[in-house]
């Protein structure tokens, strides 16, 4: 018998959706909130006018900005239709906001239905390779040099 006629006698399982347990789908429940909750709450207060929001601790340390400065003030500013100065304030911005939102989606629907979608954010290839484009980005954008200034926020 061959390898292929082995696999073609084997049965065919097709796996069931699985509903998750009733406090995994209220944690999701309150994890939408808090994104939708946080959200709201950037998209009302102008942190450039308002100083409750943390300040980035290596910045205000060292003077270099990290990956992640400026995403509060781009977020602001993407909330309220500025796409230009959300990437001036951060040119991850978009690539953040697809997460954040598939994240919220995914919460929900596991909050509605018991089932989310599919967390290609929690690939460990995806994590791998974000996480070296966070620190190329950092490194870049603190070059004080002419084209990379554009990066500092």
């Amino acid at each position: 018998m061959s390898v292929t006629e082995t696999f073609a006698q084997a049965p065919v399982q097709h796996a069931e959706p699985t509903t998750s347990s009733s406090a995994a789908r209220l944690s999701a429940g309150a994890g939408a909130a808090a994104l939708l909750g946080g959200s709201a709450f950037v998209a009302y207060f102008d942190p450039t006018q308002v100083h409750f929001f943390p300040v980035c601790l290596l910045y205000s340390v060292t003077g270099f900005a990290c990956p992640g400065c400026g995403l509060t003030r781009g977020f602001h500013s993407l909330f309220h239709g500025d796409l230009a100065g959300a990437l001036g304030f951060n040119a991850f911005v978009p690539v953040w906001a697809v997460i954040i939102a598939w994240t919220f989606i995914s919460l929900s629907l596991l909050a509605i239905r018991g089932r989310g979608l599919k967390m290609w954010p929690t690939n460990p290839r995806f994590l791998y390779g974000f996480m070296c484009l966070l620190v190329v980005f950092g490194v870049v954008r603190n070059i004080p040099a002419w084209p990379f200034t554009f990066l500092f926020p």
